[in-house]
């Protein structure tokens, strides 16, 4: 049997005000795929530098960078709880901030987004990946990203369709990062599931990983490629109906 999910038009963004829904039980018997992005669905570019990366926007921008840049960078400013995220545009106010340097929120906020801002290619595989899983239920991102709207940029210079997609959570939007088991939460949550319910798909056992810690399942993609994803994934989705027969 088939089952039954959420209307795509209903899809939830973690963080961007936009989330519609017509249901409002978990469905404990729907099976849903999560796919980590970067360096599973997609490949970006980085700066080898961020520091300098990040002060050449400032500076860009009229902010004065100090002198020891780079060791205010590296150095931890605001504390916080294991596995919670901190924006990197908080990270470098605050560093800024501890070489008495003041500069608009907004300013800082476009120089990190545009020092990190990536070319983007999408893994192969990957569209056919996502779209097995779109056949058969909800599927989302979950994604560790401290810099806000990274990910929704990187999605819209892939090859892949965004609306694919019914949810996509960040780190930097639900304040936790993978494996942490509230990172899965809240994707499971968006998603209208059951976090025992998440099949994640990614490349990186110890963050990935974490799904198995909230009762769900993991795909170590470096196990088992995007381009065998299919068949695994078929043999997860019947399982599921014989378990619910």
């Amino acid at each position: 049997m088939s089952c039954a999910f959420p209307n795509r038009d209903n899809r939830s963004v973690i963080g961007s005000h936009v989330g519609i829904f017509k249901f409002n039980l978990i469905n404990t018997a729907v099976v849903a795929v999560t796919f980590d992005l970067f360096d599973t669905l997609v490949t970006v570019s980085r700066p080898a530098d961020p520091a300098a990366a990040v002060a050449s926007e400032l500076q860009t921008r009229g902010v004065t960078v100090p002198s020891d840049w780079e060791t205010a960078y590296r150095t931890v400013h605001v504390e916080s709880q294991r596995g919670s995220e901190v924006p990197l545009s908080t990270h470098v106010n605050a560093a800024l901030q501890s070489r008495d340097v003041s500069a608009p929120a907004e300013y800082i906020r476009h120089a990190v987004t545009a020092a990190f801002d990536p070319t983007v290619q999408t893994r192969p595989n990957a569209i056919t990946a996502v779209e097995t899983a779109v056949a058969n239920g909800p599927v989302g991102i979950l994604s560790n990203c401290s810099v806000s709207q990274l990910v929704h940029r990187t999605l819209m210079r892939s090859d892949i369709d965004r609306s694919l997609f019914d949810a996509i959570v960040t780190s930097v939007d639900c304040g936790w990062r993978k494996p942490h088991p509230r990172a899965f939460q809240a994707v499971a949550k968006s998603l209208r599931v059951d976090p025992t319910s998440l099949i994640h798909i990614g490349d990186n056992p110890e963050t990935d990983g974490g799904i198995n810690d909230v009762g769900g399942h993991f795909h170590n993609i470096t196990k088992t490629s995007l381009g065998q994803i299919n068949t695994a994934l078929d043999g997860d989705f019947n399982n599921n109906d014989s378990n619910i027969n």
